[in-house]
């Protein structure tokens, strides 16, 4: 395994400086980064009759990652996914959050981790991203430290590992929101491909996205995906839950316990590639790229409407105002640490 520095890959509006990394390993894979929010910008692997080919959205330049919403490849936080009314009461103190979809937090808030140029090292076989949120930063409290640190093995495996501490109470959800296509054809919809999740339930919601509270069984739905589940198949149905989500966006439960598990599988018949995601999260977040709008991606191709899939390995939606859902509070002197993998063979 090998670690290359690119050097620059552009500047941001403000003038701060990006810079491009990538991990190799001898079988010819291939997954670039940058220091800006921490984005996997590609992630190129081969098909089965041995073509490299990108398997995930992003954009040519600094620009694109800035002024596009979707959050292509970025690291999310400090909490992944919405908090109602951007608002919580942690051991009786109330905070407010920076409000950005509708009435609703998302994703951080308007300044989010995905947003920040992270310090960088390289160590060995792994590049560790750092950064420090300030107290009061989006209206969440503490100041935190958080490393992320990215590997990718000989087994094609791409090992995302998070840490993070805090000096107050708080609370924190992070994740990653890369965009798959493992046809390595952007212009093909992720419709086509099959995906199973382990997962008997999923966090019901109201029309705006936000867990009711209940575990619904997915028993009888459209989010039965246990086994290998063409993703056409139920993506446009009349099921209350898919036409809210636009199709699916969508918590779904793993279980409680924090032991690496296999979360999901993808396939795509006609590559040939396949993903296998583990995690030791409760959850992952199954997105079909149901609101991006065709903007220019990548190497002339565009980032189309349900052109890519999202498996955010996470925490529940709304768990600061969710009591019975797992814990996300993070107190001084403990670690918040997780780890996330996805690995790619041939089916």
């Amino acid at each position: 395994m090998a670690i290359q520095a690119n050097g620059m890959f552009g500047k941001t509006a403000d003038g701060r400086e990006v810079h491009s990394y990538t991990l190799k390993n001898s079988k010819g894979m291939e997954v670039e980064v940058l220091d800006y929010g921490c984005i996997i910008r590609a992630i190129r692997v081969a098909d089965k009759n041995g073509k490299v080919e990108d398997v995930v959205l992003g954009y040519d330049t600094v620009e694109g990652y800035e002024v596009n919403d979707g959050y292509l490849g970025a690291a999310i936080g400090r909490f992944g996914n919405r908090i109602c009314k951007g608002k919580f009461t942690l051991d009786g103190v109330d905070y407010s959050l920076a409000i950005n979809n509708g009435e609703n937090a998302l994703h951080g808030g308007i300044v989010g981790f995905n947003q920040k140029v992270w310090n960088t090292k390289i160590e060995g076989d792994a590049i560790i991203f750092t950064t420090t949120a300030a107290d009061m930063e989006e209206g969440y409290p503490g100041n935190m430290e958080v490393t992320i640190t990215y590997t990718l093995s000989e087994e094609n495996g791409f090992v995302l590992d998070y840490k993070a501490t805090t000096d107050k109470n708080t609370v924190i959800n992070l994740t990653n929101h890369s965009y798959f296509n493992l046809s390595g054809n952007p212009d093909d919809s992720v419709v086509k491909e099959y995906i199973q999740i382990n997962a008997d339930y999923i966090t019901e919601t109201d029309e705006g996205s936000i867990p009711l509270g209940n575990l619904m069984p997915v028993e009888g739905t459209p989010f039965d995906l246990r086994t290998l589940t063409k993703i056409g198949d139920g993506i446009n149905g009349d099921h209350q839950q898919i036409i809210w989500g636009g199709g699916y966006d969508h918590n779904f439960v793993l279980g409680k316990d924090k032991q690496m598990k296999l979360a999901a599988i993808v396939e795509d018949k006609e590559s040939g590639r396949r993903m296998t995601v583990y995690t030791d999260q409760p959850a992952v977040q199954f997105y079909t790229a149901n609101f991006l709008t065709g903007v220019d991606g990548k190497n002339g191709a565009k980032n189309n409407y349900r052109g890519g899939l999202c498996l955010e390995t996470q925490n529940y939606p709304d768990a600061p105002n969710k009591p019975l859902f797992p814990s996300c509070v993070l107190r001084p002197g403990d670690l918040y640490h997780y780890t996330t993998e996805y690995r790619f063979d041939i089916i």
